[in-house]
């Protein structure tokens, strides 16, 4: 996502392109692009002048939506995922109000930063 925001924004940015840029196999970049086009993060295009490209301003993009559509969860143990069944230790759990408190710091940061802080950054 960063080296799509680094790039000028209205073309297409070929897959070969970013492979090369960022050192990564095709077939990693092509699974992970594949994941974003999907989430709405990414415009696809296929064919000769086809590529990648974002498909709104860098500052748009929060770093945790990001997170959540490549890696589909965020939180720190598996009873706080969104799809988690109620857990039976919930009432008693020593641990739970520590990994939730985790849980929404994390979130909080993560959606705080935008693609455009971490260009800025660099």
């Amino acid at each position: 996502m960063i080296d799509l925001a680094e790039q000028d924004g209205e073309n297409f940015i070929p897959l070969k392109d970013i492979i090369s840029r960022q050192g990564i196999s095709q077939k990693y970049v092509e699974a992970i692009m594949t994941v974003l086009s999907k989430a709405g993060l990414v415009e696809a295009m296929r064919g000769k002048s086809g590529g990648y490209r974002l498909n709104r301003p860098a500052k748009d993009y929060a770093v945790g939506d990001i997170l959540r559509a490549t890696e589909g969860t965020l939180a720190p143990v598996a009873c706080l995922e969104d799809d988690a069944a109620p857990c039976k230790h919930s009432s008693y759990c020593k641990t739970l109000p520590l990994w939730t408190e985790l849980n929404h710091i994390v979130e909080s940061f993560l959606d705080s930063v935008s693609l455009a802080d971490l260009i800025q950054k660099r």
